[in-house]
């Protein structure tokens, strides 16, 4: 019986989209750190910069998140005064995340922010579009049906 042998690390889709995850991610620390926020901060300052404010239910789902990781996320963003939790007026079993002041300041930040990511990735615009469509695609594909 032959041994099974293991594709190598460089072969490994996983591993490049780890690592390529972990590198984007750490470009981003420098000027997120001068900020005060973390990127999954960061994150879910840019949901509600486009939405102003939305249930925790709508930003767990955007972010991709279960509420036991976002709602740890969001009591310390409450605690550092970048986002307000309430319970719905309409609902109360939903809680509504708004923007709060430093948070609502922070956003002078974003375009800049994503005008220097985008330039260091060195990619044109077409090479930019095609990688969110490529991952867009991936992340379809192997999620679970909603």
């Amino acid at each position: 019986m032959g041994t099974i042998k293991a594709p190598p690390l460089d072969e490994q889709l996983c591993f490049d989209l780890y690592a390529a995850s972990r590198a984007v991610t750490a470009a981003y620390r420098p000027v997120l750190t001068r900020l005060g926020i973390t990127y999954p901060q960061y994150l879910v300052l840019i949901v509600l910069w486009e939405h102003e404010s939305c249930t925790v239910r709508d930003l767990a789902a955007q972010l991709r998140l279960d509420h036991g990781t976002l709602t740890p996320l969001l009591k310390r963003m409450e605690a550092g005064g970048l986002v307000e939790r309430r319970r719905d007026n309409a609902d109360e079993r939903f809680v509504v995340v708004s923007l709060a002041g430093k948070g609502e300041s922070l956003r002078r930040h974003a375009e800049a922010i994503h005008c220097d990511m985008v330039d260091q990735l060195g990619l044109g615009k077409q090479e930019f579009a095609e990688l969110q469509e490529t991952l867009r695609v991936l992340t379809a594909r192997v999620s679970p049906p909603a």
